[in-house]
């Protein structure tokens, strides 16, 4: 059974917005993006490294063309050891579909914000 656990006030974490948290022995983080709240396990699938710790970024997106341009801005977290992308949503590498970083679900009520471990 999962146990919920407080993170803060919802407005305590503003759009673009992460803290990192101990609950019940592992390290999470917590993002806002784009006014909705999502955790992953702070540790890398690939190495280990503290996957919550490095940037949010966007990535680069292939066009109709044969160009590529910037998107996703604000929705992709990059591993600060060896920069692989993880999607903040659903923790899916976008390298590879079937590699995914640990999530865990968060629940806003009156107005906290609660991951469940």
């Amino acid at each position: 059974m999962a146990s919920r656990h407080y993170v803060c006030d919802a407005g305590e974490l503003a759009p673009g917005g992460r803290v990192v948290r101990d609950f019940g022995g592992r390290s999470i983080g917590v993002f806002n993006v784009g006014g909705r709240f999502y955790a992953l396990h702070n540790r890398c699938p690939h190495r280990g490294g503290a996957l919550c710790l490095g940037p949010v970024t966007g990535t680069a997106l292939h066009d109709a063309g044969f160009r590529f341009v910037y998107g996703r801005e604000g929705e992709v977290l990059r591993c600060a050891w060896h920069g692989w992308e993880f999607e903040i949503a659903t923790g899916q590498a976008l390298v590879d579909p079937a590699i995914r970083a640990k999530t865990f679900p968060v629940e806003v009520e009156d107005g906290g914000v609660y991951v469940l471990v």
